[in-house]
């Protein structure tokens, strides 16, 4: 390199950042947003911002495997390293073909991501990244490498040293630093080292083969064997501490054929193809799931309608209510989680905030009940896919030890977002219809953000790391949902994320197989599809969703088939007002691609109590059966209607009242009467020492048919939507660090970041006894007596002439300017500021101090 081309080399961070272009200083603060909160004020304070260890961190977390292994092969070269020891740490000896295609690539990404600066005869990982990566007897090297010669040797003596040379056949010297400088180099020489480690016995080598991948340490007896003395004596094993070795990493290099990784992973695995589909049938398939996952949720709004389970001191819901909302919908409880968490999320459910707290649909579900089927598919697949409150941490323990609960506090994981996202952009990557391996999915996550350090999910156990678990989850959710369809991607959940369409199949067509199948297929590189960042994507995302899925559903049933087991068979999705009759008058007994619906006392009762006659019944299944009114449910209804409010239940503390006595009579005969506390105040009333919810169910219990009263006397009707809780925001995700920012943030940020470097860097004249750029140098603010600063400010003006002025604002921020005054009056200064690129007015007061420019400056 000439001395010109030295001079011309950035000798900093700061430096490197200020040659770079707008565009490549956009990509920097668009992969690293926690740059810019707050927008640093120069090139300097950002090259500071991203050597800090939380900032290094973060970068490295987010970098896929192979860009990591080319940080960690840097954390062991020289510092600086040529591109050419970094492409032998990587390729090995034999220039892995491979790797070294890949290999620029990587470079690039850390230099965009300021990890690594230079040229690239003169590559330099920050610092903090090599304090992380390199390797130490605390933290070992990724690479399983531990130090060189000259960090292995920095205790022992000169003696030693000289004696080691000795046994490897090296000619003495005078000094301790140029023999570690000869053993290092005999190290590094591949013939030489051949040979020396030819003359050791099996055994000896047999321990470097135990070492050469790490952990490099090892433990020695104070009396070792001699096949371990003769690798202490030629240095080849060298002492870190009393019993302890270690296999010094040019060594280590010289057994791995050079190479920093035991397996270098330059291309991500392929995503594999389990079976294929038609896309027809995949889209059915989904369009199936998602009228299922509507039922469920309405189904569970249903059970919670005249107020859920009470909420836990510390919220959400007992283990024994979440038990119960699964039997009450047929599922596992993980599912019922994954469902009542949905639906939380979506803000249809929430708690009322009562005095006796309890969980209760909102006003915002009646809102969507009333939505066309397929937009409320989408509200709730599109919450799903950006909540970051994860269904299936339900049940484990929390930092502290405690279960963590559906509905409770704690349930949020920033990653699950993009983990959701990104699963479901492989699953587009693959063909029309394709449905992965849930193997190659993960191997792909890990190779894109490789696990590092301690799980951070506040999770106990043996289980995977978060990634992994949310990706597992997000297959089967996407499934439950019907997002995807026999595990593939169905046409409404490739919208949903915003993936283009795939092509026609005449270009592209899908190749034939079962499920019994597995396909391969090979997509080194899935094309990126990113996420809808703003509300207005997502919601043109859903709504294009909405959109495709609205055709695969079936049109809605206005009839029912009335068997004479008192059922009623419904052969698809019925029409919302006769979905809701119906769910009153009957239980559901079995759902699937048919609904069959039962007829009971309870549940004739229960449409009587919501206001409905005898005869509104018998109309309304005349009205909507194809086939004819059994008998048996005919007599039902007229059964229960005869006896449905002969006996009526008040407040009192509560009583009831007949006027039919010898009910009355019944009643207090009846030994499970005894708990009510009964007892006749006039023949056709009883008053009871409980309340009046209470009297109505031990009596409905003893299989009478009470109906509630008002002070009035009038029946109370019991409607299905009695409960709602006051309006309530959904929950807002909590976000994985600062927000993306976008085109325009971005763009402001560049341009403050380029005028603060511009007033921070410009050179000054000196002032009276000081040199040249003293104050800028220190980072200070020009200071100069007001007088002294009006006169320069109207000199100024007069020559045209550029000022670096130091400004402090109305909320105390201080700055550096650079400025052309224009005008002067009225104790304010017109300016054209070159930081900001336009004209500005400045009150002198608040202008601390001014400096003239250096004539080379202008």
């Amino acid at each position: 390199m000439s001395t010109e081309e030295k001079s011309a080399a950035p000798r900093s961070l700061a430096e490197a950042l200020r040659v770079r272009d707008d565009v490549s200083l956009a990509a920097l603060l668009r992969s690293r947003p926690d740059l810019i909160t707050p927008v640093p004020t120069d090139l300097t304070q950002l090259a500071t911002r991203a050597g800090t260890r939380a900032s290094v961190v973060r970068a490295l977390e987010r970098l896929d495997r192979f860009a990591l292994q080319t940080a960690e092969a840097l954390a062991v070269a020289a510092d600086p390293a040529p591109y050419d020891e970094l492409l032998r740490l990587m390729a090995g000896d034999e220039r892995d073909p491979v790797i070294t295609a890949a290999l620029p690539r990587a470079v690039a990404l850390l230099r965009e991501q300021a990890l690594v600066w230079g040229a690239d005869d003169r590559l330099r990982l920050v610092r903090t990244a090599r304090e992380l990566l390199a390797p130490s007897p605390q933290h070992p090297s990724p690479t399983g490498l531990g130090p060189s010669v000259r960090e292995a040797t920095a205790g022992m003596s000169p003696g030693r040293i000289q004696e080691i040379l000795a046994a490897v056949g090296l000619p003495s010297t005078h000094d301790s630093v140029s023999a570690v400088s000869a053993l290092g180099a005999l190290f590094a020489d591949r013939p030489r080292m051949a040979r020396l480690l030819a003359g050791l016995p099996e055994e000896s080598r047999e321990v470097l083969a135990r070492l050469v991948w790490g952990p490099p340490y090892g433990q020695v007896t104070h009396d070792p064997a001699a096949h371990l003395r003769r690798l202490l004596d030629t240095g080849l094993l060298l002492p870190t501490a009393p019993g302890t070795v270690v296999l010094p990493r040019e060594v280590a290099l010289h057994l791995r054929a050079g190479r920093a990784h035991r397996t270098p992973e330059p291309v991500p695995p392929p995503v594999e193809a389990a079976a294929a589909h038609r896309p027809q049938v995949v889209d059915a398939t989904a369009a199936g799931q998602a009228l299922s996952a509507l039922a469920t949720v309405e189904e569970l709004l249903k059970e919670w309608d005249e107020g859920g389970p009470t909420v836990l001191r510390a919220g959400g819901l007992s283990v024994r209510d979440l038990k119960r909302t699964a039997v009450a919908l047929d599922v596992p409880e993980p599912v019922a989680a994954f469902w009542v968490e949905l639906a939380y999320a979506a803000g249809l459910v929430a708690s009322d905030g009562e005095a006796d707290e309890r969980y209760a649909a909102t006003p915002a579900y009646d809102e969507w009940r009333e939505l066309p089927t397929a937009e409320r598919w989408a509200r709730l697949a599109g919450t799903w896919l950006t909540a970051t409150r994860t269904p299936g941490v339900v049940g484990g323990r929390d930092a502290k030890d405690r279960t963590l609960s559906a509905l409770g506090p704690n349930l949020d994981r920033s990653a699950a977002p993009e983990v959701r996202h990104r699963v479901l952009a492989l699953l587009a990557g693959l063909p029309e219809g394709a449905s992965p391996t849930e193997e190659s999915v993960l191997a792909r996550l890990r190779w894109e953000r490789p696990l590092r350090g301690p799980r951070r999910d506040g999770l106990d156990g043996r289980d995977d790391d978060l990634r992994t678990r949310l990706a597992r989850w997000t297959l089967s959710e996407a499934e439950l949902l019907g997002v995807t369809g026999r595990g593939a991607l169905a046409a409404p959940g490739r919208a949903l994320i915003g993936a283009p369409e795939p092509p026609h199949p005449a270009e592209a067509p899908v190749a034939a197989g079962g499920p019994g199948d597995k396909l391969p297929v090979h997509h080194h590189r899935t094309p990126p599809v990113p996420a809808p960042a703003t509300p207005a994507e997502r919601a043109a995302a859903t709504a294009r969703a909405a959109v495709l899925l609205a055709p695969l559903f079936p049109e809605p049933l206005d009839h029912v088939l009335l068997q004479a087991d008192l059922t009623a068979v419904a052969p698809g999705p019925l029409e919302r007002e006769l979905a809701d009759v119906l769910g009153v008058l009957a239980d559901v007994e079995s759902k699937g691609g048919a609904t069959v619906y039962r007829f009971t006392p309870g549940s004739v009762r229960r449409a009587l109590d919501a206001g409905q006659t005898a005869a509104d019944l018998h109309a309304f299944l005349a009205r909507h059966s194809r086939t004819p009114v059994p008998q048996p449910l005919t007599y039902l209804i007229d059964d229960v209607a005869r006896r449905h409010g002969r006996l009526r239940v008040g407040a009192a503390s509560a009583y009831v009242r007949c006027d039919d006595d010898a009910t009355l009579d019944e009643i207090l005969a009846d030994k499970r009467a005894a708990g009510l506390g009964l007892r006749r105040l006039a023949p056709t009333v009883l008053a009871a020492q409980t309340d009046p919810a209470a009297l109505l169910e031990g009596l409905r219990a003893m299989g009478f048919a009470p109906a509630a009263e008002s002070a009035a006397g009038d029946v109370l009707i019991a409607r299905a939507d009695a409960h709602r809780t006051p309006p309530r925001a959904a929950p807002e995700p909590v976000p994985d660090g600062p927000p993306a920012p976008d085109d325009t943030l971005l763009a402001a940020a560049v341009r403050a970041v380029r005028a603060g470097d511009l007033a921070a860097t410009t050179p000054r004249k000196p002032g009276p006894g000081s040199e040249a750029g003293d104050a800028s140098a220190a980072g200070e603010l020009p200071r100069t007596a007001a007088a002294e600063t009006l006169a320069t400010m109207q000199a100024a003006v007069m020559t045209g002439e550029a000022l670096w002025i130091g400004y402090v604002n109305a909320e105390g921020s201080a700055s550096q300017r650079v400025i052309a005054p224009i005008r002067v009056e009225g104790g304010f200064v017109t300016a054209y500021d070159h930081t900001a690129d336009e004209v500005r007015t400045y009150p002198l007061h608040r202008i601390t101090g001014v400096a003239e420019l250096a004539e080379d400056a202008t």
